[in-house]
């Protein structure tokens, strides 16, 4: 079971649905949070302050969360499969007061035509691997003017995954972990 690993949540251990998920490993969320930081004090950013997560493909929570618990305001958690749904709920009520998260049902293209209210500083795109168009998501999030010039977009995906990174996003980093990718946009 994974536990969040920074902020005031600290240790708090989160549910996974067994087989319906692959949760950001305790790892990685610590080398995505460690460099988004340091990028954003690094170009004077803010992304926790009156900022949110929109947290793709959301599975157990672990990311939205682990932000949540590092000082970010929202949490938005799009998925589409009822029963993991039922577990990030119970993640979110472990961690989040109600106002501090939203759970988007759908598809997640669809799910991208909603009104964030909040200002997203990250999104966290993590689908199953080479199941899902990760190009045509980065395109909706542009074509829906989500994406502000002060928001990161992170991708986890499968390291032989190839992805066009689309005009208005610019690539800055990227990590390779085993069988993993991760690709830090802005």
């Amino acid at each position: 079971m994974p536990n969040i690993i920074g902020g005031k949540y600290k240790k708090t251990t989160l549910d996974v649905p067994s087989k319906l998920v692959r949760p950001t490993s305790a790892f990685k969320r610590e080398a995505i949070f460690s460099i988004l930081e340091s990028y954003a004090i690094k170009h004077s950013i803010e992304i926790y302050k009156n900022k949110s997560i929109i947290d793709i493909f959301a599975g157990s929570g672990s990311v939205g969360l682990e932000a949540i618990s590092r000082g970010i305001e929202k949490s938005y958690f799009i998925e589409n499969n009822d029963d993991v749904i039922k577990i990030l709920e119970k993640n979110c009520q472990k961690i989040c007061k109600k106002n501090e998260f939203e759970i988007i049902t759908g598809n997640a293209i669809d799910s991208l035509d909603e009104k964030f209210i909040i200002e997203p500083s990250i999104i966290f795109i993590d689908p199953p691997y080479k199941k899902e168009n990760i190009n045509l998501l980065l395109l909706k999030i542009l074509k829906n003017k989500i994406k502000s010039k002060k928001t990161f977009v992170i991708i986890e995906t499968s390291k032989e995954e190839k992805i066009s990174i689309p005009e208005g996003l610019t690539f800055f980093k990227e990590k390779v972990y085993g069988k993993t990718k991760i690709l830090f946009l802005n």
